[in-house]
């Protein structure tokens, strides 16, 4: 399999927000955010698997500034690790101002997702191959973040909170 860069599936979802997007004080849900997240990342890995992907895992996301109603909302995804069958996908949330034009970042997240054959199983996935000096850092950083994501799942398998296929389902590396 020929390896791919991360600029080859990178995606760029854009989506003004609406009342139906928000509460009652004009903020946008934090779900409707999360939801659009999950999409435009398993867009990147569908691009660089070339098949569907499940995913397995979001690391975390902070809210570090609120979305209101009548914002652009851009979401950026790339990717920034791949194992045999798992990509992990760095996902850029920023909110853009309509009239003045003044954009902020609002939320940066890291999912996982595995790549399913025709049978819904884990298959293989390309190399990724790094561009830029800022591509390998991101790699580097990523690599340290998986090994950390192994170390939990064969804790929780310890502990008995996970079968061993919950734990090959989710590990996919």
């Amino acid at each position: 399999m020929k390896p791919k860069t991360p600029a080859e599936s990178a995606v760029t979802l854009s989506d003004l927000m609406g009342p139906q997007d928000a509460n009652g004080l004009g903020n946008v849900h934090g779900g409707v955010i999360m939801k659009r997240v999950d999409e435009a990342g398993a867009l990147a890995a569908m691009r660089h698997a070339g098949s569907p992907v499940v995913t397995v895992q979001i690391d975390s996301m902070t809210f570090r500034k609120p979305i209101l109603i009548g914002y652009l909302v851009m979401i950026y995804a790339e990717l920034t690790y791949v194992g045999r069958t798992s990509m992990e996908v760095r996902v850029e949330v920023k909110a853009e101002h309509p009239y003045t034009g003044e954009v902020t970042e609002t939320n940066t997240a890291y999912l996982v997702y595995v790549a399913l054959d025709e049978e819904g199983r884990p298959r293989d996935v390309p190399r990724l191959q790094p561009e830029n000096e800022a591509q390998a850092l991101r790699m580097e950083q990523a690599k340290i973040r998986q090994k950390f994501r192994k170390e939990q799942l064969e804790h929780e398998l310890e502990v008995g909170r996970l079968s061993e296929t919950e734990k090959s389902d989710r590990n996919g590396a």
